[in-house]
């Protein structure tokens, strides 16, 4: 027994060694500061860590979002994969570790002739079986790579997390765009309407022509067909909703219009890139990707070196069964046992295959961190332009309904035609669709910027 712990402690010594290379953290292959121009606003000052709550503002979102971060199945998939990497890491790091059983056995052997061929014997012992010592840090560097993956998973569900509250808060605010939409559809249907009574008037006393009432009513039927077309639309929205949120979504949460969410729905400052972009979760995941292959390199190379195990076990023995608990019954069994490859095999190959793994988890997080770079940079371009943009078509809307308002009084007092008014109503109908796009775009690239950003230290 002494013996067999004198050999372990010879061994212990050589398993500090670890031929991993050391994992640095790149450079960010980007710009020190955001992209500056006409696109670009002022930078806002304050910390890019602002939590979803405080974006989504209106207590209808924030109801909406905290049913999808608890019900959604995408997110679920995504809580169901850490679990999985948790236990994978627990597997690995239990290679570290010897396994000790415990077993115990007996056996009567009688002969029939010849009582000399009677035999028993019985023994029970506790022992680690197959014990790999880690001299050159497979082992270890294994374990290392799994707990990488697992730190990755962890940064992805917050990826993921991020994400849906982006894309739930777009689809909850697409909704009251498309309601918008179909509610000015339904009032160019009805004015539509009167205006084909009023022809078909005026044809009757010969003061319409045919072409007259014939466009009327060509009128009245394309915005017949808009408006099926968004009760279309709409219906879909409310389904894409209730697929994000994984739950169906009570009528009292939908937005009613998208007036009046400005001042409650607001967007987190960029703050700095290097700031941004190395919190950022799925550049921190890509950053855990990258760690774990170096740790797998570590492994392939000491896949190289002899790998030493070391089965042992201590216990009792006997020929009978009384005496087996009795002075002198004790044995002990020690038997290390080395293998190292030599011709053929799979370890240079492995090495090989480590080391493009990691070159691809460079590219990976050089590749990760860039584009975090030009999400921020898109949106803050969006984020620069969009108030003058929104000006400048409630302006061109406002202009719009009056010079049809003008056109169709015109028109019903006899002294305009009736192509003017035409004209005048569809060009105001499209002004209020631009309208409603471009509030769309403002109040969606809100959340866009704090996706891309990433910072929110509540998920």
């Amino acid at each position: 027994m002494r013996r067999a712990l004198l050999i372990t402690a010879a061994l212990l010594p050589l398993a500090g060694c670890n031929l991993a290379p050391h994992a640095a953290t790149p450079a960010l292959p980007t710009p020190q500061q955001w992209p500056q121009g006409a696109a670009y606003g002022p930078l806002e000052e304050g910390s890019p860590a602002l939590p979803w709550r405080q974006v989504a503002g209106d207590a209808r979102l924030v109801k909406v979002i905290e049913m999808a971060l608890s019900s959604s199945r995408s997110l679920r998939e995504q809580v169901a994969a850490l679990a999985e990497a948790r236990a994978q890491y627990h597997i690995q790091r239990a290679a570290l570790l010897p396994t000790v059983d415990a077993s115990a056995s007996g056996s009567v052997t009688r002969g029939i002739a010849n009582q000399a061929n009677n035999a028993d014997s019985y023994s029970v012992s506790a022992g680690a079986s197959s014990f790999e010592i880690d001299l050159f840090g497979r082992l270890r560097n294994e374990a290392k790579a799994s707990f990488e993956s697992y730190l990755a998973s962890q940064s992805g569900l917050k990826s993921t997390r991020l994400s849906l509250v982006s894309d739930v808060a777009t689809a909850w605010l697409t909704y009251a765009a498309d309601k918008d939409t179909l509610t000015a559809a339904e009032g160019t249907l009805d004015s539509a309407r009167k205006t084909l009574e009023l022809e078909r008037g005026l044809f009757k006393s010969g003061l319409a022509s045919g072409s007259d009432v014939a466009s009327a009513i060509a009128t009245v039927e394309g915005a017949a067909s808009d408006v099926a077309a968004d009760i279309t639309t709409l219906a879909q929205d409310r389904n894409a909703l209730d697929l994000l949120v994984g739950a169906h979504v009570a009528d009292e949460l939908l937005p009613d219009t998208l007036d009046g969410l400005d001042h409650a729905i607001s967007a987190p400052p960029a703050g700095l890139p290097s700031e941004v972009l190395r919190q950022r979760p799925d550049v921190v995941e890509a950053e855990h990707t990258l760690k774990g292959t170096y740790a797998t390199i570590g492994a392939a190379r000491a896949a190289f070196f002899p790998a030493i195990t070391l089965t042992s076990s201590v216990g009792l023995a006997s020929t009978a069964l009384s005496q087996l608990f009795t002075h002198g019954a004790a044995q002990w069994n020690v038997a290390p046992s080395a293998s190292v490859p030599l011709l053929g095999g799979t370890t240079g190959a492995n090495l090989a295959y480590a080391k493009a793994q990691r070159d691809y988890a460079l590219a990976a997080y050089e590749l990760a961190v860039q584009t975090a770079f030009r999400d921020v940079a898109n949106a803050l371009a969006r984020r620069g332009t969009i108030a003058d943009q929104r000006a400048a078509q409630d302006k061109q809307m406002l202009a719009y309904r009056r010079a049809w308002e003008l056109a169709d009084g015109q028109r019903r007092a006899g002294t305009g035609t009736y192509l003017a008014a035409l004209v005048a109503q569809r060009s105001y109908y499209s002004a209020q669709q631009t309208r409603i796009t471009a509030q769309l775009a403002d109040l969606s690239n809100r959340f866009t910027l704090y996706a891309a950003v990433g910072a929110d230290p509540s998920l």
